[in-house]
């Protein structure tokens, strides 16, 4: 007579069924490869992934890596070293793929059934492809290179900055007081004084332009008093070279001081697109809002200028080194722009108050 299953019997069917639903949908979508080969390393089953990986196929040979190719063998030592040295837990070395190129692997197995009467073994191989962490290193250490760059060109800025004005720019006001002093004792009218009045003027004239490069290698109030008080002075100083066009600045809800690496690349976005904006726009207004919003600080520079079209234009250096200054901050740019309607520039990275020297700074 057949027996029908009790409640507990039919649990456990259901559960097993279940669990083997589970483990294989893991097995066809894990990132790595799984591989079960024999002693002699042909595959007899392998996932998606391994297959994707390698190109390898079911009933081929897994062939030995680079590393096993090559390497001395003791007597009746199996070539694969994953084979011969079973307590290795992984392993690190190139498979070749089908395609006849090297990948980098790690690589590790496991016996998961052994027959030693007849002489049968099944072995686990699990592949993960280390290219994409490799990659990752590369943009990591290609990234930190960049900001090193980026420092030590700021950190030159300032001393020759500092050089400009304390150096030649003193000296040259000396001489210009000292011209002036002697002009003023001369009481003889004509050429001489004609002279005399150009060579201060040309002195003038190397003053401000001492002071100017000094001021676009790197402002002493940006270190002294931050990065607000520096763009209002910024901004003025434009308003007074570029008469044909407005440029404002406001800000709203944001610190006195952020952290320099902050200060520093948002001071260097606002240069560089103010530069863009006065060389290219053909603006009659010029509009730089910085402002916090919740945990962020939004930074926008945008013109009613003529505009162009992003995929008409080649991105330029300036272009390029905003992104490079926005990514140092680990931030997003967007530029949007629309012909005979201008141009916006919109930067959003995370607020960091404070002046801590050792939070990164870029000079």
């Amino acid at each position: 007579m057949h027996r029908s299953p009790t409640l507990l019997e039919q649990y456990a069917k259901e559960g097993k069924e279940l669990e083997s639903g589970y483990l294989k949908q893991i097995f066809d979508h894990l990132q790595d490869g799984i591989i079960l080969m024999d002693q002699e390393r042909r595959i007899l089953v392998m996932n998606p992934s391994s297959e994707k990986m390698t190109g390898w196929k079911v009933g081929e040979q897994v062939p030995y890596c680079s590393f096993c190719q090559t390497r001395k063998l003791e007597a009746g030592e199996d070539r694969c070293y994953l084979m011969a040295k079973r307590e290795v837990p992984y392993f690190l070395s190139s498979m070749p793929t089908y395609e006849g190129r090297f990948v980098d692997m790690e690589m590790s197995t496991a016996v998961i059934y052994e027959n030693r009467q007849q002489m049968k073994q099944e072995v686990l191989l699990v592949l993960k492809d280390l290219t994409v962490k490799k990659k990752e290193e590369e943009a990591r250490i290609s990234k930190l290179v960049l900001q090193k760059t980026l420092e030590a060109q700021e950190n030159e800025h300032k001393r020759l900055a500092q050089e400009l004005h304390d150096g030649l720019g003193q000296s040259l006001y000396s001489v210009s007081v000292g011209i002036q002093a002697i002009q003023s004792r001369i009481k003889q009218e004509g050429k001489f004084n004609e002279y005399m009045q150009e060579i201060v003027d040309e002195l003038e004239k190397a003053i401000r332009d001492v002071k100017l490069y000094s001021l676009q290698l790197r402002p002493h109030s940006l270190d002294q008093l931050g990065l607000i008080p520096t763009v209002k002075h910024l901004v003025s100083s434009l308003n007074k070279t570029h008469k044909n066009v407005s440029i404002t600045f406001s800000c709203s809800n944001v610190c006195d001081r952020l952290q320099p690496i902050l200060e520093i690349n948002l001071y260097r976005v606002i240069q560089e697109a103010l530069h863009n904006a006065l060389k290219y726009s053909k603006a009659t207004l010029i509009e730089v809002i910085l402002s916090k919003e919740e945990a962020d600080l939004i930074l926008i520079i945008r013109d009613n200028g003529i505009g162009f079209a992003r995929d008409q234009v080649q991105a330029g250096l300036g272009l390029k080194h905003m992104e490079e200054r926005v990514d140092q901050m680990e931030g997003c740019l967007e530029i949007q722009s629309v012909l005979q309607r201008g141009t916006a520039i919109q930067v959003k990275v995370a607020c960091k108050e404070g002046a801590d020297s050792d939070t990164g700074t870029a000079g």
